[in-house]
């Protein structure tokens, strides 16, 4: 589960995760929420110094306007872990993440769930962050990881 592209760091640590073990991936990603969202971003920006980032979440696409965009990472993500050689397929989830989660992981026979996202502190200190919350309800382990901003790549 994903909520952007994944950056060619992303790519190498989760395809190297199982050593030379052949994995599948079935991606989900949600576009961004509606503007209820935008605070607590906001304040993961601040959190994180990322004064210029808080300051611009008004300006990100929100809701339907995020689709488009949101379609274009998943695309983009999918085509880095075929890169990498690996199986790979994914979809867009708008509504009810964790039901589509739970729906993915019984139709596929998945042993794990990763959950890659940016650090959600507000999310994570009340345990309301997709991890914590897909832990009961999936049925299989879920590994939290923090995706790699693109200036890191830099």
């Amino acid at each position: 589960m994903i909520e952007k592209a994944l950056t060619s760091a992303d790519v190498e640590f989760v395809t190297t995760l199982h050593g030379d073990e052949p994995v599948a991936f079935h991606v989900l990603l949600q576009p961004r929420g509606d503007q209820a969202d935008r605070l607590l971003r906001a304040i993961d920006d601040v959190a994180l110094g990322e004064l210029d980032e808080a300051a611009r979440e008004g300006k990100t696409p929100e809701g339907q306007d995020a689709t488009g965009p949101g379609e274009q990472a998943l695309q983009v993500s999918l085509l880095a872990l075929r890169a990498a050689g690996c199986e790979a397929t994914g979809r867009l989830i708008e509504d009810h993440p964790l039901d589509a989660l739970k729906t993915l992981v019984d139709e596929a026979g998945a042993d794990e769930v990763i959950v890659l996202t940016d650090p959600h502190y507000v999310e994570e200190f009340f345990h309301r962050d997709w991890a914590s919350r897909a832990r009961h309800k999936v049925g299989v382990p879920v590994l939290k990881l923090f995706s790699h901003s693109l200036a890191d790549e830099a």
